[in-house]
């Protein structure tokens, strides 16, 4: 059964492909709003039901919201997988190149394992309408906590930062690079597992990403240029593994859809990181924080009183 029509799966598109990228949990967008707007879509658009088809197509945008991550940074992984290539070649981890690419890959290691063994547990039985308005509650208190407790993060770019010799040559991607591989492996391990969370709908994976590195140290900018680096091979994973139903019978009728959806994600995630890349050079997360609040608690209110 085609759970979307055109328009449907365009608008689910564009808001994927922003909700993903923004602090805000596009999972938890997905539920809400289908519950909120209740008669076939709260039926229909159910990702707690077994074999949901609707998830399927939701992670197949998924694919196209990697495949903008990539575009707009295609640069920076060009840079990434010749380190990684050169690395495993000379059998050396020590330019920033190859440093970022295993910081990356020791990221992804965490929620790649817990998302292959906990992803059914979580959306069957946190998947719903009241679980996931409490989880985007407090997916707004956790960015409102980081913005107070965060030590090291300002929000700003370093203006006038003493820059070693050699290092004024550097564009300011390549100065953020060389400011992310400053950190540990285990900094990176611990960072990467706070993407574990977002497995609970609600909670956001660039938000618990970016509150993460912010607490390690990292300023705004260069968090959110490391959440949005890491989202790529995790998203798009994610995509790849459940696509394969809908290449078969399984999504006869809905590829057509899909397709539509898709080129709606790419370009909605496309502006929404040129937007945010810019928006975390000197602002915070107050204002995701505030939303994220006031809709959980709006949502769990309705349907408190609906039910």
């Amino acid at each position: 059964m085609s759970v979307l029509t055109y328009p449907e799966a365009v608008g689910v598109g564009l808001l994927q492909g922003v909700t993903e990228l923004f602090p805000v949990s596009s999972l938890g967008h997905s539920i809400l709003i289908p519950a909120l707007l209740g008669g076939h879509w709260k039926h229909d658009l159910d990702v707690s039901a077994d074999d949901s088809l609707y998830l399927n197509e939701l992670v197949g945008l998924h694919l196209a919201t990697a495949l903008a991550l990539v575009a707009f940074f295609w640069r920076d992984w060009i840079r990434v997988i010749r380190g990684l290539s050169t690395s495993i070649t000379q059998r050396r981890i020590q330019t920033v190149d190859q440093r970022l690419a295993w910081l990356i890959i020791t990221a992804c290691i965490p929620v790649g394992i817990a998302g292959v063994a906990l992803d059914h547990v979580f959306r069957t039985t946190l998947g719903r309408p009241v679980p996931t308005a409490v989880f985007l509650a407090l997916n707004g208190i956790v960015l409102y906590v980081t913005e107070k407790l965060r030590r090291g993060g300002t929000g700003r770019r370093r203006a006038g930062a003493s820059l070693a010799p050699g290092e004024e040559r550097l564009s300011p991607d390549e100065l953020s690079d060389l400011r992310i591989t400053r950190m540990t492996m285990r900094q990176a391990l611990g960072i990467g597992a706070a993407q574990i969370l977002a497995l609970c709908p609600g909670i956001s994976r660039s938000g618990v990403t970016i509150s993460a590195g912010i607490f390690r140290g990292l300023d705004h900018e260069d968090s959110a240029r490391f959440a949005f680096l890491l989202a790529t091979p995790v998203i798009g994973g994610a995509a790849l593994l459940k696509l394969p139903p809908l290449l078969g019978p399984q999504g006869d009728g809905l590829r057509g859809p899909l397709l539509a959806g898709s080129i709606a994600a790419f370009v909605a995630a496309y502006l929404a990181t040129r937007y945010l890349v810019k928006y975390f050079e000197n602002r915070t997360l107050i204002p995701f924080a505030i939303y994220c609040t006031l809709a959980g608690l709006g949502s769990l209110a309705y349907f408190t009183l609906a039910g």
